[in-house]
Protein backbone atom coordinates (compact mmCIF):
# COMPACT_ATOMS: atom_id res chain seq x y z
CA UNK A 1 0.00 0.00 0.00
CA UNK A 2 1.19 3.13 -1.15
CA UNK A 3 1.11 6.35 1.54
CA UNK A 4 0.58 9.90 -0.28
CA UNK A 5 0.76 13.64 1.60
CA UNK A 6 -1.21 16.42 1.12
CA UNK A 7 -0.16 20.17 0.84
CA UNK A 8 -2.05 22.90 2.31
CA UNK A 9 -6.26 22.76 2.34
CA UNK A 10 -8.82 24.48 0.76
CA UNK A 11 -7.74 27.78 2.44
CA UNK A 12 -4.29 27.68 2.63
CA UNK A 13 -2.87 30.87 2.69
CA UNK A 14 1.26 29.92 2.66
CA UNK A 15 2.01 31.44 5.96
CA UNK A 16 4.47 28.32 7.20
CA UNK A 17 5.63 27.87 3.52
CA UNK A 18 9.38 26.48 4.43
CA UNK A 19 7.96 24.94 6.85
CA UNK A 20 5.83 22.65 4.67
CA UNK A 21 9.17 22.69 2.37
CA UNK A 22 10.84 21.10 5.03
CA UNK A 23 7.82 18.46 5.95
CA UNK A 24 7.85 17.61 2.06
CA UNK A 25 11.76 17.00 1.61
CA UNK A 26 11.45 14.67 4.34
CA UNK A 27 8.65 12.76 3.21
CA UNK A 28 10.63 12.75 -0.27
CA UNK A 29 13.72 11.07 1.95
CA UNK A 30 11.53 8.66 3.55
CA UNK A 31 10.03 6.99 0.66
CA UNK A 32 6.81 8.18 0.94
CA UNK A 33 5.09 7.97 -2.98
CA UNK A 34 3.25 11.20 -3.69
CA UNK A 35 2.27 14.89 -2.72
CA UNK A 36 -1.16 16.40 -3.50
CA UNK A 37 -1.57 20.51 -3.39
CA UNK A 38 -4.93 21.74 -2.95
CA UNK A 39 -6.89 24.30 -4.34
CA UNK A 40 -10.24 25.99 -3.58
CA UNK A 41 -10.22 29.60 -2.31
CA UNK A 42 -6.55 30.05 -0.61
CA UNK A 43 -3.32 29.16 -2.39
CA UNK A 44 -3.92 27.79 -5.83
CA UNK A 45 -2.37 23.72 -6.97
CA UNK A 46 0.44 24.57 -9.63
CA UNK A 47 2.87 27.04 -8.47
CA UNK A 48 3.17 25.22 -4.85
CA UNK A 49 4.69 22.02 -7.06
CA UNK A 50 6.51 24.17 -9.48
CA UNK A 51 8.64 24.91 -5.82
CA UNK A 52 8.45 21.12 -4.85
CA UNK A 53 9.90 20.05 -7.84
CA UNK A 54 12.62 21.29 -7.79
CA UNK A 55 13.70 20.37 -3.89
CA UNK A 56 12.90 17.03 -4.38
CA UNK A 57 13.69 13.74 -5.90
CA UNK A 58 11.21 11.52 -6.15
CA UNK A 59 8.12 11.62 -4.28
CA UNK A 60 5.68 12.36 -7.02
CA UNK A 61 3.65 15.35 -7.66
CA UNK A 62 -0.33 15.56 -7.94
CA UNK A 63 -2.32 18.64 -8.20
CA UNK A 64 -5.36 17.35 -5.62
CA UNK A 65 -6.75 19.08 -7.22
CA UNK A 66 -7.05 22.08 -9.95
CA UNK A 67 -10.24 23.06 -10.41
CA UNK A 68 -11.87 22.72 -14.25
CA UNK A 69 -13.95 26.13 -13.78
CA UNK A 70 -10.72 27.60 -13.07
CA UNK A 71 -8.69 27.18 -16.33
CA UNK A 72 -9.27 26.35 -19.72
CA UNK A 73 -8.68 22.47 -20.42
CA UNK A 74 -5.97 23.65 -23.39
CA UNK A 75 -4.57 25.84 -20.16
CA UNK A 76 -4.25 22.90 -17.58
CA UNK A 77 -3.03 20.31 -20.58
CA UNK A 78 -0.04 23.04 -20.85
CA UNK A 79 0.76 23.27 -17.35
CA UNK A 80 0.44 19.37 -16.98
CA UNK A 81 3.07 19.46 -19.14
CA UNK A 82 5.38 21.77 -17.87
CA UNK A 83 5.06 20.50 -14.76
CA UNK A 84 5.71 16.72 -15.75
CA UNK A 85 8.83 18.35 -17.33
CA UNK A 86 10.47 20.14 -14.42
CA UNK A 87 9.83 17.23 -12.24
CA UNK A 88 11.45 14.74 -14.35
CA UNK A 89 8.34 12.78 -15.34
CA UNK A 90 6.40 12.74 -11.73
CA UNK A 91 3.73 14.96 -12.37
CA UNK A 92 -0.16 13.58 -11.47
CA UNK A 93 -3.08 15.30 -13.05
CA UNK A 94 -5.62 15.94 -10.24
CA UNK A 95 -8.66 17.33 -11.04
CA UNK A 96 -12.62 17.93 -9.76
CA UNK A 97 -15.27 19.80 -10.39
CA UNK A 98 -15.32 21.96 -7.04
CA UNK A 99 -18.95 23.04 -6.08
CA UNK A 100 -20.91 25.55 -6.80
CA UNK A 101 -20.67 28.25 -4.35
CA UNK A 102 -16.79 28.53 -5.47
CA UNK A 103 -17.63 27.60 -9.27
CA UNK A 104 -20.10 30.64 -9.81
CA UNK A 105 -19.26 32.65 -6.33
CA UNK A 106 -15.47 32.45 -7.05
CA UNK A 107 -15.01 32.02 -10.99
CA UNK A 108 -18.13 33.13 -12.37
CA UNK A 109 -18.40 29.93 -14.12
CA UNK A 110 -21.58 27.98 -14.66
CA UNK A 111 -21.69 24.93 -12.06
CA UNK A 112 -24.88 23.03 -13.84
CA UNK A 113 -23.65 19.28 -15.54
CA UNK A 114 -20.31 19.01 -14.02
CA UNK A 115 -19.88 15.66 -15.34
CA UNK A 116 -20.63 16.27 -18.93
CA UNK A 117 -18.34 19.40 -18.33
CA UNK A 118 -15.50 17.20 -16.98
CA UNK A 119 -15.63 14.10 -19.69
CA UNK A 120 -15.51 16.99 -22.64
CA UNK A 121 -12.62 18.53 -20.41
CA UNK A 122 -10.25 15.39 -19.76
CA UNK A 123 -11.17 14.41 -23.48
CA UNK A 124 -9.49 17.90 -25.01
CA UNK A 125 -6.72 17.29 -22.21
CA UNK A 126 -5.81 14.19 -23.58
CA UNK A 127 -6.02 14.96 -26.82
CA UNK A 128 -3.64 18.30 -26.12
CA UNK A 129 -1.30 16.02 -24.06
CA UNK A 130 -1.11 13.64 -27.14
CA UNK A 131 0.23 16.06 -29.35
CA UNK A 132 -2.96 15.96 -31.25
CA UNK A 133 -4.92 18.98 -32.73
CA UNK A 134 -6.89 20.07 -30.23
CA UNK A 135 -10.44 20.15 -31.16
CA UNK A 136 -14.01 19.09 -30.20
CA UNK A 137 -18.00 20.16 -30.68
CA UNK A 138 -19.03 19.69 -27.28
CA UNK A 139 -22.21 20.60 -25.28
CA UNK A 140 -19.52 22.94 -23.21
CA UNK A 141 -16.26 23.14 -25.10
CA UNK A 142 -16.76 24.44 -28.81
CA UNK A 143 -13.01 24.23 -30.67
CA UNK A 144 -12.04 26.13 -32.08
CA UNK A 145 -14.37 28.48 -31.39
CA UNK A 146 -16.77 28.74 -34.21
CA UNK A 147 -17.16 32.09 -36.46
CA UNK A 148 -14.07 32.97 -35.57
CA UNK A 149 -10.26 33.25 -37.02
CA UNK A 150 -9.04 30.20 -34.90
CA UNK A 151 -8.09 27.03 -36.30
CA UNK A 152 -7.25 23.57 -34.19
CA UNK A 153 -3.96 23.79 -32.74
CA UNK A 154 -1.06 21.40 -31.46
CA UNK A 155 1.19 22.15 -28.46
CA UNK A 156 4.29 22.20 -29.08
CA UNK A 157 6.09 20.76 -26.20
CA UNK A 158 6.34 16.57 -26.74
CA UNK A 159 3.33 14.83 -26.08
CA UNK A 160 3.66 12.67 -23.16
CA UNK A 161 0.85 10.17 -21.22
CA UNK A 162 -0.06 12.21 -18.59
CA UNK A 163 -1.83 10.31 -15.41
CA UNK A 164 -5.17 11.93 -14.64
CA UNK A 165 -6.86 11.23 -11.20
CA UNK A 166 -10.38 12.54 -10.54
CA UNK A 167 -11.87 13.69 -7.61
CA UNK A 168 -15.41 12.26 -7.85
CA UNK A 169 -18.31 11.38 -5.04
CA UNK A 170 -21.82 11.48 -7.12
CA UNK A 171 -22.66 7.84 -8.85
CA UNK A 172 -22.43 8.89 -12.25
CA UNK A 173 -19.11 10.99 -11.64
CA UNK A 174 -17.81 7.96 -10.45
CA UNK A 175 -18.51 5.54 -13.02
CA UNK A 176 -16.91 8.16 -15.36
CA UNK A 177 -14.45 7.88 -13.38
CA UNK A 178 -13.85 4.12 -13.66
CA UNK A 179 -14.31 4.56 -17.71
CA UNK A 180 -11.56 7.85 -18.26
CA UNK A 181 -9.35 7.95 -15.19
CA UNK A 182 -6.07 6.48 -13.95
CA UNK A 183 -7.12 6.80 -10.32
CA UNK A 184 -9.79 7.90 -7.78
CA UNK A 185 -8.78 10.79 -5.25
CA UNK A 186 -11.65 9.26 -2.55
CA UNK A 187 -12.92 10.88 0.34
CA UNK A 188 -16.02 10.29 2.43
CA UNK A 189 -15.05 6.44 2.47
CA UNK A 190 -15.97 3.46 4.86
CA UNK A 191 -14.46 0.48 4.10
CA UNK A 192 -17.34 -1.64 5.13
CA UNK A 193 -19.82 0.15 2.66
CA UNK A 194 -16.84 0.15 0.24
CA UNK A 195 -19.28 -0.62 -2.86
CA UNK A 196 -20.80 2.87 -2.48
CA UNK A 197 -17.82 3.98 -4.08
CA UNK A 198 -16.10 1.43 -5.92
CA UNK A 199 -18.67 -0.84 -7.06
CA UNK A 200 -19.63 2.23 -9.39
CA UNK A 201 -15.77 2.99 -10.34
CA UNK A 202 -15.65 -0.57 -11.25
CA UNK A 203 -19.39 -0.38 -13.30
CA UNK A 204 -17.91 2.05 -15.67
CA UNK A 205 -14.67 0.29 -15.75
CA UNK A 206 -15.73 -2.25 -17.45
CA UNK A 207 -18.51 -0.12 -19.72
CA UNK A 208 -14.90 0.61 -21.27
CA UNK A 209 -12.89 -2.51 -21.40
CA UNK A 210 -11.06 -2.47 -18.02
CA UNK A 211 -11.37 -3.63 -14.41
CA UNK A 212 -10.98 -1.49 -11.15
CA UNK A 213 -7.52 -2.54 -10.55
CA UNK A 214 -6.82 -0.49 -13.00
CA UNK A 215 -7.67 2.74 -11.44
CA UNK A 216 -5.29 3.70 -8.13
CA UNK A 217 -7.75 4.16 -5.47
CA UNK A 218 -6.43 6.91 -3.00
CA UNK A 219 -8.41 7.77 -0.42
CA UNK A 220 -7.86 10.64 2.19
CA UNK A 221 -8.14 9.92 5.53
CA UNK A 222 -7.65 11.00 9.27
CA UNK A 223 -5.09 9.14 11.32
CA UNK A 224 -4.12 9.74 14.43
CA UNK A 225 -3.05 7.59 17.51
CA UNK A 226 -4.03 7.75 20.90
CA UNK A 227 -4.94 6.46 24.39
CA UNK A 228 -7.28 8.85 24.69
CA UNK A 229 -9.93 8.03 22.50
CA UNK A 230 -12.52 10.41 23.73
CA UNK A 231 -10.21 13.52 22.47
CA UNK A 232 -9.49 12.19 19.28
CA UNK A 233 -13.36 11.76 18.75
CA UNK A 234 -14.15 15.47 19.92
CA UNK A 235 -11.20 17.30 17.87
CA UNK A 236 -12.58 14.72 15.09
CA UNK A 237 -16.56 15.36 15.34
CA UNK A 238 -15.90 19.19 14.54
CA UNK A 239 -14.17 17.86 10.84
CA UNK A 240 -17.18 15.47 10.07
CA UNK A 241 -19.79 18.03 10.57
CA UNK A 242 -18.15 20.65 8.63
CA UNK A 243 -17.79 17.93 5.71
CA UNK A 244 -21.64 17.15 5.78
CA UNK A 245 -23.29 20.56 6.41
CA UNK A 246 -21.08 23.57 5.05
CA UNK A 247 -19.11 21.47 2.38
CA UNK A 248 -21.41 22.65 -0.66
CA UNK A 249 -24.58 23.94 -0.37
CA UNK A 250 -28.44 23.00 0.90
CA UNK A 251 -29.06 21.58 -2.30
CA UNK A 252 -25.61 20.70 -2.92
CA UNK A 253 -23.44 18.74 -1.00
CA UNK A 254 -21.22 15.37 -2.48
CA UNK A 255 -19.71 14.50 0.60
CA UNK A 256 -23.13 14.11 2.65
CA UNK A 257 -24.05 12.24 -0.48
CA UNK A 258 -21.64 9.81 0.18
CA UNK A 259 -22.18 9.44 3.86
CA UNK A 260 -25.82 8.90 2.99
CA UNK A 261 -25.22 6.06 0.10
CA UNK A 262 -22.52 4.86 3.38
CA UNK A 263 -25.34 3.89 5.67
CA UNK A 264 -25.37 6.85 7.31
CA UNK A 265 -28.31 9.31 5.75
CA UNK A 266 -30.34 9.95 8.83
CA UNK A 267 -27.17 11.47 10.73
CA UNK A 268 -25.92 13.64 7.20
CA UNK A 269 -29.24 14.55 7.00
CA UNK A 270 -29.57 15.71 10.47
CA UNK A 271 -26.20 17.15 10.99
CA UNK A 272 -26.66 18.95 7.45
CA UNK A 273 -29.84 20.37 8.67
CA UNK A 274 -28.39 22.14 12.24
CA UNK A 275 -25.64 23.53 10.96
CA UNK A 276 -27.45 25.09 7.78
CA UNK A 277 -29.81 26.65 10.36
CA UNK A 278 -26.64 28.07 11.92
CA UNK A 279 -26.78 25.68 14.92
CA UNK A 280 -23.65 24.67 14.24
CA UNK A 281 -22.72 23.58 18.30
CA UNK A 282 -25.57 20.94 17.81
CA UNK A 283 -24.59 19.85 14.52
CA UNK A 284 -21.09 18.88 15.88
CA UNK A 285 -23.01 16.98 18.93
CA UNK A 286 -24.71 15.36 16.56
CA UNK A 287 -22.52 13.60 14.83
CA UNK A 288 -22.19 9.69 16.64
CA UNK A 289 -18.84 8.01 17.65
CA UNK A 290 -19.53 5.45 15.49
CA UNK A 291 -19.64 6.90 12.18
CA UNK A 292 -16.41 8.60 13.24
CA UNK A 293 -14.80 5.21 13.97
CA UNK A 294 -15.70 4.06 10.75
CA UNK A 295 -14.81 6.70 8.52
CA UNK A 296 -11.49 7.51 10.50
CA UNK A 297 -8.30 5.84 11.33
CA UNK A 298 -8.25 7.09 15.00
CA UNK A 299 -7.90 5.46 18.10
CA UNK A 300 -5.68 3.42 20.16
CA UNK A 301 -2.45 2.01 17.96
CA UNK A 302 -4.27 -1.80 17.94
CA UNK A 303 -7.56 -0.10 16.74
CA UNK A 304 -5.77 1.79 14.18
CA UNK A 305 -3.86 -0.92 12.93
CA UNK A 306 -7.29 -3.05 12.22
CA UNK A 307 -8.67 0.01 10.70
CA UNK A 308 -5.49 0.36 8.03
CA UNK A 309 -6.35 -3.81 7.67
CA UNK A 310 -10.12 -2.84 6.86
CA UNK A 311 -9.09 -0.23 4.28
CA UNK A 312 -6.45 -2.20 2.70
CA UNK A 313 -8.79 -5.08 2.17
CA UNK A 314 -11.64 -2.78 0.68
CA UNK A 315 -9.31 -2.31 -2.11
CA UNK A 316 -7.69 0.93 -1.59
CA UNK A 317 -4.30 1.51 -2.78
CA UNK A 318 -2.88 5.03 -1.06
CA UNK A 319 -3.07 6.59 2.24
CA UNK A 320 -3.76 10.28 1.81
CA UNK A 321 -2.03 11.60 5.09
CA UNK A 322 -1.84 15.10 6.44
CA UNK A 323 0.29 14.70 9.92
CA UNK A 324 -0.36 17.55 12.55
CA UNK A 325 2.32 18.97 14.90
CA UNK A 326 3.32 22.58 14.99
CA UNK A 327 6.49 22.45 13.36
CA UNK A 328 7.71 20.73 10.50
CA UNK A 329 10.20 18.89 13.06
CA UNK A 330 6.36 17.27 14.98
CA UNK A 331 4.73 16.50 11.12
CA UNK A 332 7.81 14.67 9.87
CA UNK A 333 7.92 12.88 13.79
CA UNK A 334 4.22 11.71 12.90
CA UNK A 335 4.40 11.44 9.50
CA UNK A 336 7.21 8.34 10.28
CA UNK A 337 5.25 7.18 13.15
CA UNK A 338 1.54 6.44 10.63
CA UNK A 339 4.49 5.63 7.51
CA UNK A 340 5.39 2.84 9.54
CA UNK A 341 1.93 1.85 11.19
CA UNK A 342 0.72 1.48 7.42
CA UNK A 343 3.45 -0.36 6.00
CA UNK A 344 3.39 -2.76 8.62
CA UNK A 345 -0.41 -3.35 7.96
CA UNK A 346 -0.67 -2.53 4.53
CA UNK A 347 0.82 -5.51 2.68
Amino acid sequence: MKIAISVGSAYYDGQDWEEMLAFVEAADAMGIDSVWSAEAWGMDAVVALGVIAGRTKNIRLGTGIMQISARTPASTAMTALSLDRVSNGRFLLGLGASGPQVVEGLHGAPFAKPMSRMREYVQIVRQATAGERVQIDGEHFVLPRPGGEGKALRLSMPPKRIPIYLATLGVKSLEMTGEIADGWLGTSFIPERADAHLAHIAKGAERAGRSLSDIEIEVNSVLSVSENVEDLLDRARQGMAFTLGAMGSAKTNFYNDAFCRSGWEDVAKEVQGLWIAGKKKAAVAAVPDEMLLQAYLIGTEDRVRERIRAFRDAGVDVFRLAPQGRSAKERIANLEYQADLIRSEGG
